[in-house]
C-alpha cells in the first residue's frame, strides 16, 4: 500500500472558516435571475389587461341596463334598442310584455307632474303626496278634554271599538277634535281626525239634499206620485189609495224593501247600473205610508231620480253640488290614492276574546247610493255645520230656508218613538232623511250609519248650533256612539 499514491482531497468551495471565537457570517441571498424577472413582468401585464376588460364590461353593462330601465321609446313607438329590437321581459321565456322593464307596471310618467295646489275634487284619483293629504291640525279644549277623554277611552274598551275620530262643532267653528285607538291593529297605526272611514248611511242626508235641490228647481213636489216621473221601470204593487210619494222615499215609509246587494271589494262581480239594479226590484213589501220600513232601495231610487232630473251622473252631481260647496275634499265614492293610505281597516271583535279583532272585507254594493261612501270626521263635521246653520256653509246656501225647515221637521207624528236601537226618546221620528227629536224644547237632529266593520254617527242641536261627528272602525257600535254624543251635546 505504501507504493500507492494517496488520494487528493477535494478543495472546498466555501470560503475560509470563521476565525476562532467569532460568529458565523450570514449567508448572502441569491440574486434574482433574468428569467424570474421576465415572468413577473408578464404576470403584471396580464393582470392589467384583465382589469381593463372588466372595467369595459361593467361600463357597457351599465349603459345597456340603464337604457332598458328608462323604457325610452323612439319615434313611432319603437323602443330605444332600434327597429325590431325585442323589449325586455321578466317571466317565462318568450313571455314579453309591453315596452319597458316590467310587464306588470302600467306606462306613465316617473313623477307626478301636476300642480300640488290642484283641487283634489276635480278628478277621481289624485297621486298620493303630502299636499294632497291636506292634514288637519288637532283642536283642543281642556274643559272638553277633561269631560270626554275618559269617556272615549272607556267606550273603546267596553264597546270593543278599535278606533274612533271625534269632532265637535259650534256655529261655524270646529271647537274640539280627538282621535283614539288604532286604525290598523296589525301594524299599530294610530287613528287621526283625517283617517278615512266608511260614512255609511249618514250619506243619506246628503243624497236627500241633492233631491231637494231638484225640487227647488221645480222638477217635482214632495207629495207627487213617484211613478209619474219614472220611465225605465215602475214601482210595482201600488193601488189608487196607497201611492208612493217623494215624501215617502225620504222618510222610509215607501214600503220598498231594505236590500243592499253586498259584495266584497275584491270580487269580480261589479254592481250593475242604477237602472239595471232597480228594474224588477221596485216591488212593495208594505203598503206605502203605513209604517217605517228602512229601505236602501228607496235611496238608490233617490240617486236615479237625481240623475234623471239633473241630467248629470249621480256621483258627479254630488261632487259638484254637495261635497264641493261644503269643502268636503276627503269624501268620495272611490277613495283617492292619498285617502287610501289613510284608510281605516274594518274590524269585528272576536267573540269571547277581549281586545282581539278580525278584519273584514271592504264592501261594494248594488245599492251603493245608500251609503258606500268614504270620508273623514273633519268632512262629516263640515257637513254637520252646514245643516246646523240653516243649510248654509261659509255663505254658500245648499237649500232655501223653507226647504230646510221642512227637512228638519218630523214628518209623521204617528211613527214617533225611539229610532234604530234606542235613539233618542218618544219624540224621535224621521224628518226628510234626518232623525228629528225634541229634548227640553230644543230640536236634536241625528243619523247613524253602519256597514260591517264601520259605524258612523252625526248629532246636533239646531237651537244651539252645536254638534258632534263620530267615525269608527267598530262593528255595530251604535249604542256607544249614542252615549258619547249625548255627553258631548250636554257639554257644548
Amino acid at each position: 500500500m505504501s507504493g500507492m499514491a494517496k488520494p487528493m482531497k477535494r478543495r472546498s468551495k466555501k470560503g475560509p472558516g470563521p476565525a476562532a471565537g467569532l460568529p458565523a457570517a450570514p449567508e448572502p441571498s441569491p440574486r434574482p435571475t433574468e428569467r424570474s424577472l421576465s415572468r413577473l413582468r408578464r404576470a403584471a401585464d396580464i393582470a392589467l389587461v384583465v382589469l381593463a376588460l372588466v372595467a369595459i364590461g361593467l361600463f357597457v353593462a351599465t349603459k345597456i341596463i340603464g337604457g332598458r330601465a328608462d323604457g325610452t321609446n323612439g319615434p313611432n313607438g319603437k323602443n330605444g334598442n332600434g327597429v325590431g329590437a325585442p323589449s325586455s321581459s321578466i317571466g317565462p321565456e318568450g313571455d314579453s310584455g309591453p315596452t319597458g322593464a316590467f310587464a306588470d307596471l302600467e306606462t306613465g310618467p316617473d313623477e307626478y307632474e301636476g300642480d300640488v295646489d290642484d283641487d283634489p275634487m276635480l278628478g277621481p284619483a289624485i297621486v298620493s303626496d303630502p299636499a294632497a293629504a291636506r292634514p288637519f291640525s288637532p283642536v283642543d279644549d281642556p274643559r272638553l278634554a277633561a269631560l270626554l277623554d275618559p269617556e272615549i277611552e272607556r267606550l273603546l274598551k267596553v264597546g270593543r271599538i278599535p278606533s274612533m275620530a271625534v269632532v265637535l262643532v259650534s256655529g261655524e267653528r270646529i271647537v274640539w277634535t280627538r282621535s283614539a285607538g288604532l286604525s290598523n291593529v296589525r301594524v299599530k297605526t294610530p287613528a287621526a281626525c283625517d283617517t278615512v272611514y266608511l260614512i255609511a248611511s249618514t250619506f243619506k242626508t246628503m243624497s236627500a239634499t241633492a233631491l231637494l235641490q231638484q225640487m227647488e228647481q221645480g222638477k217635482f213636489k214632495l207629495d207627487d206620485r213617484v211613478n209619474d216621473y219614472l220611465t225605465d221601470f215602475k214601482i210595482e204593487g201600488e193601488n189608487k189609495r196607497y201611492l208612493v210619494t217623494f215624501r215617502n222615499l225620504l222618510t222610509h215609509t215607501s214600503g220598498l224593501p231594505t236590500d243592499f246587494g253586498r259584495h266584497a271589494v275584491w270580487e269580480d262581480q261589479a254592481p250593475p247600473s242604477l237602472v239595471d239594479y232597480l228594474r224588477g226590484r221596485l216591488r212593495l213589501a208594505r203598503r206605502p205610508g203605513t209604517r217605517v220600513l228602512y229601505s236602501n232601495i228607496a235611496f238608490t231610487l233617490v240617486a236615479h231620480l237625481v240623475e234623471k232630473f239633473s241630467g248629470v251622473p249621480f256621483k258627479e252631481y254630488m261632487r259638484k253640488n254637495v261635497f264641493t260647496p261644503v269643502e268636503m275634499r276627503d269624501t268620495a265614492f272611490e277613495p283617492r290614492a292619498d285617502m287610501a293610505e289613510r284608510l281605516a281597516i274594518p274590524y269585528m271583535p272576536v267573540r269571547r276574546r277581549g281586545g282581539v279583532f278580525r278584519p273584514v272585507d271592504w264592501v261594494k254594493a248594488d245599492a251603493w247610493p245608500a251609503g258606500v261612501v268614504y270620508g273623514t270626521a273633519i268632512d262629516q263635521a263640515r257637513w254637520l255645520m252646514a245643516n246646523l246653520n240653516g243649510g248654509v256653509y261659509k255663505g254658500r246656501r245648499l237649500l232655501s230656508e223653507a226647504t230646510f225647515r221642512e227637512m228638519m221637521k218630523r214628518q209623521y207624528d204617528r211613527f214617533a218613538g225611539p229610532i234604530n236601537g234606542g235613539w233618542l226618546n218618544e219624540t224621535s221620528g224621521y224628518g226628510l232623511a234626518w232623525w228629528i227629536s225634541t229634548v227640553n224644547g230644543e230640536t236634536i237632529i241625528a243619523h247613524s250609519g253602519s256597514v260591517n266593520g264601520y259605524t258612523a254617527f252625526l248629532a246636533g242641536n239646531l237651537n244651539k248650533r252645536t254638534g258632534i261627528a263620530i267615525l269608527t272602525n267598530g262593528n255595530k257600535s251604535h249604542r256607544w256612539l249614542y252615549s258619547l254624543a249625548l255627553k258631548a251635546l250636554a257639554a257644548l
